[in-house]
């Protein structure tokens, strides 16, 4: 007599694969704003993330400001941005080879670039890709310095998800790290950076 194990296991055998439905896509699929830096800015400051617009030769002086207005001086990044983002005064850690869990946990901060940025969410999204290192590398650290330039800028996620590659190690950000307990009391850093700085890097 077969056991109900063998009897769900064989039902499941019998099922074959089930025919390719098409999924209609009929949503909205991208939108026009006037300014989508601009508003991109707005909302990831509503997330209580500090956004600096700055011109593209004013970026690694804004670099060594953020840095050492907050007293940081150790800092991780992934082994490929641009060299002029490690400005002098900074003791730099590239992730190459990987740095290991104990010494990102002790590192000041990270200073990384992304992938895209939505506007109308005030989201960052990385995928691992140039500039922006393996996953850890920005989820250990309790401070992140992002490089978002105005071109990675979209307006809606629909328009996001058509400039990522969903295979990739893809890591949504919408501020600080942060969540609430059954009191609704706010906590920052449980899953992430406690403190996000962001520099939106184009026309003002």
């Amino acid at each position: 007599m077969a056991s109900a194990r063998d009897e769900i296991l064989a039902r499941i055998r019998g099922a074959g694969r089930p025919a390719a439905v098409a999924v209609p896509r009929d949503y909205e699929r991208s939108r026009s704003v006037a300014d989508p830096a601009a508003l991109f800015a707005e909302r990831v400051a509503d997330y209580r993330a500090v956004v600096h617009r700055v011109g593209p030769g004013e970026l690694p002086e804004r670099i060594a400001t953020c840095l050492t207005a907050r007293g940081l001086s150790t800092i991780a990044l992934p082994s490929d941005v641009p060299a002029s983002w490690r400005v002098p005064g900074i003791t730099w850690l590239p992730d190459d080879p990987p740095l290991p869990l104990a010494e990102l946990d002790v590192a000041d901060g990270v200073l990384s670039g992304c992938a895209v940025a939505i506007a109308e969410t005030g989201t960052i999204v990385l995928d691992a890709g140039e500039a922006q290192g393996r996953r850890m590398l920005t989820l250990v650290p309790d401070y992140h310095l992002c490089v978002v330039r105005a071109d990675q800028v979209v307006v809606s996620v629909p328009e996001a998800v058509a400039r990522l590659e969903p295979t990739r190690p893809l890591t949504f950000i919408s501020g600080p790290s942060a969540t609430s307990d059954i009191e609704l009391d706010r906590v920052e850093g449980v899953h992430g950076p406690r403190t996000l700085e962001v520099l939106l890097v184009g026309p003002a």
